[in-house]
């Protein structure tokens, strides 16, 4: 799919957080955690009420003219193009959580067995500290027995967001996660180390136990510690998946 214009449609959003979407679109499908599937969104950081988030287009494609302001409800604010489906998850949480910046949806595949088992996802190691929250799972057939999995409408939204709580993770049976952040560089972060904890753990149910989780107060201090950090990996996330700008 192509975009229709060559240049940036007008929206209410900075130059500055155009980019970090651009690039957390693009880095978040060259680490894997995206595919042709899911999205990255931002609080508009000009119309907090609204929000900014690609037309439906896979994650490494999308650019900045890709970009669509969308409003309370989760409609695209004068803009005709096709959207997500599952914008409904965005904007609920918005709605429902003040503070948080940025939203990751994906499809992250070692997450997917935690949505469907009775093991829970929990921090292993200092880089997934954030999951002390927990991550709870949220099954769509409790909101509506028929259903497709997909997040479609308002209602959907809000049962996802009201599941959320006060995490910054959860866990969707049978189809993925959804990731909160401060900032859209804190979402691809721990949307990048929520898999990479649900792969560590995979891995350790197979050997000798009990598994020695990071305590509660262990995730709170590394959370914080981590949060000086994230330009790290930012740097070289966003250099190997726009070629060095």
């Amino acid at each position: 799919m192509k975009s229709k214009t060559s240049k940036p449609r007008k929206i209410a959003a900075s130059a500055a957080l155009v980019g970090d979407l651009v690039a957390g679109s693009r880095i978040l499908a060259k680490q894997g955690v995206l595919d042709g599937y899911g999205h990255v969104s931002a609080r508009s950081d000009k119309r907090p009420e609204h929000f900014i988030l690609s037309c439906s287009r896979a994650p490494a494609l999308v650019t900045a003219a890709d970009l669509m302001e969308h409003d309370a409800d989760s409609e695209p604010v004068g803009d005709p193009r096709k959207g997500f489906l599952e914008r409904f998850i965005h904007g609920e949480i918005y709605r429902t959580r003040p503070e948080v910046m940025a939203v990751v949806h994906s499809h992250s595949p070692s997450v997917i067995p935690f949505g469907v088992t009775k093991t829970k996802l929990r921090p292993i190691y200092h880089m997934g500290s954030f999951l002390w929250s927990g991550a709870p799972v949220w099954d769509i057939r409790q909101v509506r027995a028929e259903n497709d999995i997909l997040v479609r409408d308002r209602p959907l939204g809000a049962a996802l967001a009201t599941a959320l709580g006060s995490c910054t993770c959860v866990l969707m049976r049978g189809h993925g996660m959804t990731v909160v952040g401060e900032s859209v560089r804190e979402a691809v972060f721990r949307a990048y180390y929520t898999e990479m904890n649900a792969r560590l753990q995979l891995q350790a149910e197979g050997l000798e136990g009990p598994i020695q989780f990071l305590s509660e107060a262990e995730g709170k201090g590394a959370t914080a510690a981590n949060r000086g950090t994230h330009e790290r990996p930012w740097e070289l996330w966003k250099r190997e998946a726009l070629g060095g700008k």
